[in-house]
């Protein structure tokens, strides 16, 4: 005990010396990229400032003083990166600030009241006041890193980046729990032990428990008594011109590192959280799974599955054949089986049955339309609906995964007998001679010939020299098609910006579907329009209404959909009779956050959805929330896109941005998405004037109740709610809705918010950044 207690002395000792060695910057400094675009530590080694980032610039915190430009903390890290006009601001009032145009301000640190900052020689940024006092710090906002000195408090996470060059929140994190436990999870995901794929295993040993991190390497478990819990790494390694890191890095595992600064090499590995490179969940994405060896480790797609975005497995894989649906009876002749035998897949089945062989498992899935995976283990047949996650090769389980692909039969002519392969190439050789007889016949052959060798979907040409390619597994109608499919586009569902919608029906009548009329479509002509139904028709989320098919035939464009039974939120949220309760209403609050998070950063290209509301959140036959109309912005003339801001008076789903003309980003569903979850919260339109004019407007009336510490009001006496998880919903509902874009969460953050993984700060009014400027 005596030991720690003079290590804390000491610690204070050299960090109250490290302050006086420091680089001070005063207000009014200013930096931007090129020649003036850090503040040096007065050793030269770390730097505040801009650095490269993809075609732009980030802030941050880097090692400037060696070969290797090392960073360890960024600013904003979701914000997108910025150009060479940027500039960084410690201004007059003792804001730091990034100002990337001249309509756009970006806080760095909440540090108002500052009179000097400093670059310190451990690599911490920090801001005082006129007493020296600290007001800010980079040490308490860790990014991805820790440098010796620093600590990992209770309740806070380090998130992995992206990949080794772009520092954005990647899909890993490791938090210090404030039950004493170090944990490792995949990103959106609660503190769940069946999630987490690392553990300290101290939990419930001591309270206020922080990782520490000492200059010799030694990163150790304190709790709030100052008693050594565990040692992850045992320190004492050579201090002599070295110096160490820790990072939890883009492929999920968190490791130490040691660099030499008289060699000039590379960054060395001291120690890791785990040999096994597969084991960090989610690392393959949704529908792959990892395979390591001892030096790196793999991503394979299930059988019957591609790449999402060749490159990049966050998004994971989708599949490369589509299924005519459980409407039609003979389904399960078009598939079958694949087998993936000693993988590991997070369980999430709909139905568990015992059978004592495995062809049995094999042939129950088969046979249920709604069964696109299974997993056999001991007797047991779990079956499973897609995305499967969380997927790797362990040759130690014994569990085997029954994988459902659609067969790829090839299409036969009445006018050419079926054979064998050798039989058919016999008759071609007949074909090409009787051809030189028959010239006229060759046409008609060779027609026969390619439509034979074209598989059940396969491309399916236009009327024009553009054609969709084959990984888009969608069904092309005509016009006629579609209205003989729904009586004369005679039963109207639902209307909106985009068009109107009618139910129909197609496979015979089998199948109930959705079609989309659409309005103003771009006059560009056929290219645009196939882009971008290519990229919609790719998007594969539980949480998205899914395309089914489209008709681009003369004049009409329309889109064909999965028909959701249960109408929008909108008709069960406004309508007393048939709200949800309060752990519904989150539910959906769930699922429309993850639907939107998909489409921003996950899909195969960004899409940002421009018209998030309840009556664009349809809801199936389960309860589950699907958006719908995404990506139809892109589809359609420009002046379409602005009716949405035809509003007058007041305040309704639109970001201010549109307003004010500025650069619209995915920061505007966000502010959205923030409209929506408070409607969800009070079971109530955003704007109400048949209410008294204090609450008809839901944003004013929020922001007045949560100020006043009233947040009984706006879910009334009738609604039993978690009194802690209102009060957390009201919050992110109120940073949602910030008219500063840069002040809203990101949609993962915001996911990690609605799940309880990350304390949600107390929100300014909504609109108090601009009415200060």
């Amino acid at each position: 005990m005596d030991s720690i207690t003079l290590f804390l002395v000491l610690s204070a000792f050299f960090t109250a010396s490290a302050q006086q060695i420091q680089s001070n910057v005063i207000r009014g400094s200013s930096l931007t990229p090129g020649i003036n675009s850090t503040w040096l530590s007065r050793s030269g080694l770390f730097a505040f400032g801009f650095y490269k980032q993809g075609n732009g610039y980030a802030v941050g915190i880097f090692l400037a003083g060696i070969p290797q430009k090392t960073v360890v903390w960024t600013a904003n890290r979701d914000y997108p990166p910025v150009s060479s006009n940027a500039t960084l601001h410690f201004s007059w009032d003792g804001t730091l600030f990034l100002q990337s145009t001249p309509e756009q301000r970006i806080s760095i640190a909440d540090s108002v009241g500052s009179t000097s900052a400093a670059m310190h020689n451990s690599g911490n940024f920090v801001l005082y006041n006129s007493d020296q006092e600290i007001l800010w710090q980079s040490f308490e906002h860790p990014t991805d890193s820790l440098l010796p000195g620093q600590r990992l408090l209770a309740g806070t996470e380090l998130f992995s980046g992206i990949s080794a060059t772009d520092h954005s929140t990647g899909v890993f994190r490791l938090k210090m729990q404030r039950d004493g436990n170090l944990v490792q999870y995949p990103a959106v995901t609660p503190d769940i032990a069946g999630y987490a794929y690392f553990a300290s295993g101290t939990n419930g040993m001591g309270d206020n428990v922080t990782l520490n991190f000492s200059p010799d390497g030694h990163l150790y478990l304190l709790n709030a008594t100052g008693a050594d819990m565990r040692n992850l790494t045992d320190g004492g390694y050579p201090t002599k011109e070295t110096i160490y890191l820790m990072r939890i890095d883009a492929d999920g595992i968190f490791r130490l590192y040691s660099y030499k600064l008289k060699q000039n090499g590379n960054w060395s590995v001291v120690w890791s959280s785990s040999n096994d490179l597969c084991d960090p969940k989610g690392l393959c994405g949704l529908n792959g799974y990892c395979v390591s060896n001892d030096t790196e480790a793999k991503c394979v797609c299930l059988p019957g599955f591609e790449m999402v975005h060749p490159g990049n497995w966050t998004p994971g894989c989708d599949r490369s054949f589509s299924g005519p649906g459980c409407n039609n009876k003979n389904e399960y002749n078009t598939y079958t089986m694949e087998e993936l035998a000693n993988t590991q897949w997070e369980d999430v089945s709909y139905s568990i049955m015992s059978f004592l062989v495995k062809e049995d498992c094999k042939q129950a899935c088969l046979e249920d339309c709604n069964c696109e995976a299974a997993l056999f283990k001991d007797g047991n047949c779990n079956k499973q609906r897609l995305p499967l996650r969380y997927g790797r090769r362990k040759f130690s389980d014994s569990t085997i995964a029954f994988i459902k692909v659609g067969k790829s039969t090839p299409v036969t002519s009445k006018d050419m007998p079926k054979e064998k392969r050798e039989g058919l190439r016999l008759d071609i050789l007949i074909i090409s001679a009787v051809f030189l007889t028959f010239g006229g016949m060759m046409l008609v052959i060779s027609g026969i010939v390619f439509y034979k060798n074209h598989f059940w979907y396969r491309k399916l040409p236009f009327n024009g020299d553009v054609e969709l390619s084959d990984d888009v597994a969608l069904r092309r109608f005509t016009y006629l098609d579609l209205e003989k499919a729904t009586d004369g586009f005679k039963e109207e569902v639902g209307r909106g910006s985009f068009g109107t919608v009618y139910k129909g029906a197609i496979l015979r009548g089998q199948k109930i579907v959705a079609v989309k009329k659409l309005e103003k479509v771009l006059a560009e002509g056929e290219r645009e329009f196939q882009t971008e139904v290519k990229v919609i028709g790719r998007t594969h989320h539980r949480n998205l209404v899914r395309l089914l098919g489209y008709c681009h035939d003369g004049i009409h464009r329309l889109l064909v959909y999965e028909f959701m039974s249960n109408g929008s939120l909108a008709d069960i949220l406004f309508t007393p009779e048939k709200q949800p309760c309060w752990e519904e209403r989150m539910g959906i609050a769930r699922d429309i956050a993850r639907g939107i998070l998909y489409l921003h950063e996950e899909c195969e290209r960004q899409i940002i959805h421009c018209d998030i509301k309840p009556q664009n959140i349809l809801m199936d036959d389960f309860g589950c929330a699907k958006i719908s109309d995404f990506g139809l912005a892109k589809l359609l003339k420009p002046d379409q896109t602005r009716t949405f801001t035809g509003i007058r008076g007041t305040r309704g789903y639109v970001a201010p941005e549109w307003h004010r003309k500025l650069p619209i980003t995915v920061k505007a569903d966000v502010y959205s998405y923030g409209i929506v979850l408070l409607e969800i919260i009070c079971r109530r339109k955003s704007v109400d004037w048949s209410l008294p004019e204090e609450k008809a407007v839901l944003e004013d009336w929020a922001y007045h109740c949560f100020e006043a510490g009233d947040l009984g009001q706006l879910v009334g006496m009738d609604d039993e709610v978690d009194k802690k998880q209102l009060e957390r919903m009201v919050k992110l509902g109120l940073w949602c809705i910030q008219d500063e874009p840069s002040l809203r969460p990101s949609m993962k953050k915001v996911l990690l918010m609605l799940e309880g993984t990350v304390d949600i700060p107390i929100p300014p009014s909504p609109t108090s950044f601009f009415s200060v400027i």
